[in-house]
């Protein structure tokens, strides 16, 4: 195959509130002066990648409110009957970057040029750190195919700092007992990176950053600290959520916040289930194209010449699927 026919763009507790407080809306809620404030409300926009349906949060866009995070997909739900037409993400490059994916009902398969071929179930989380350069391809998994599922996950990009961009590429499966669980009567968090109170996960990054995994019971208020220097946004996933200064929060949103403040407020106006992400901002120049993430037009072409070469990888390899 032409090697340069990749898949352009693709895979692709509650604390007390310090300060003075003014009640704001019927939730009772609190507008107080460590609040984070929102810059903006996005809605994603559903896309295809490959033969998965995906809705995209963003894409490259918006660096200086989701650093160190570069690209937002959450594929599914979709329910696959055994047997069906695989969803399926056929071989293609990266570098510069870690495309992280984590499962949230069913399950998927990873293989890549690095002899990596393993299946990722619901609560799991694989980083697949591309550095200099590599190959993967990704599919639903055995147990999908055999019995059928609803598949639902997300696929979200790390950007790797510069002086990390060169590295040998590696990928990790970290499994749900890698990662601390915060359960309380109105609401769970799922730890998947970084720390919240006491809860912590074990999965390491590169830089800074932390993925939370929120579930709220309606009529529940959680207040999530976050270090004010760092980047920090919410997609909702599915239900309705009121944010700071009554500002509505609906399905396949994303909110994206202001340094500055620490204190991420919620109500849930019904069930409802989230991500909360951020990190510290890379401050780094981006210059990316299609699946690779570097720092200069001259990198760029550096990894189209070695991906050509044949430096990252056979993908006619990497697309034999087994299991």
């Amino acid at each position: 195959m032409d090697r340069r026919k990749f898949i352009k763009g693709s895979a692709i507790l509650g604390m007390t509130i310090a300060g003075t407080r003014q009640l704001v809306s019927k939730s009772g809620m609190y507008h107080g002066t460590t609040q984070r404030k929102i810059y903006r409300i996005l809605s994603a926009d559903g896309v295809n990648v490959g033969t998965l349906p995906v809705m995209r949060a963003f894409a490259g866009n918006h660096k200086d409110y989701v650093s160190p995070y570069v690209l937002f997909d959450e594929f599914g739900p979709v329910k696959v009957e055994p047997g069906a037409d695989p969803f399926k993400v056929e071989a293609h490059p990266h570098a510069g970057v870690t495309p992280t994916s984590y499962f949230v009902k069913g399950d998927g398969h990873h293989k890549d040029s690095l002899d990596y071929d393993f299946s990722i179930g619901q609560g799991d989380f694989m980083m697949f750190s591309s550095g200099s350069g590599a190959i993967h391809m990704e599919e639903y998994g055995k147990m999908v195919d055999t019995y059928g599922d609803v598949v639902h996950g997300f696929q979200i990009w790390l950007n790797t700092p510069k002086k990390y961009k060169w590295d040998d590429p590696a990928t990790i499966v970290h499994r749900i007992s890698d990662m601390d669980k915060i359960v309380h009567d109105d609401y769970n968090i799922q730890v998947v990176l970084g720390e919240l109170g006491d809860a912590k996960s074990n999965v390491e990054t590169l830089s800074p950053a932390f993925y939370y995994h929120v579930k709220m019971k309606a009529d529940a208020r959680i207040d999530i600290p976050t270090d004010p220097t760092h980047n920090a946004f919410i997609y909702l996933i599915d239900g309705s959520l009121e944010l700071h200064e009554a500002q509505q929060l609906q399905k396949n949103q994303v909110a994206l916040y202001q340094r500055g403040d620490s204190l991420i407020q919620l109500y849930a106006e019904e069930d409802s289930e989230m991500l909360v992400l951020g990190g510290q901002p890379l401050n780094e120049r981006v210059y990316s194209y299609g699946p690779f993430v570097m720092n200069t037009e001259e990198e760029i072409r550096k990894c189209i010449q070695n991906y050509n070469a044949g430096l990252m990888g056979d993908p006619d390899l990497v697309n034999q699927s087994h299991k």
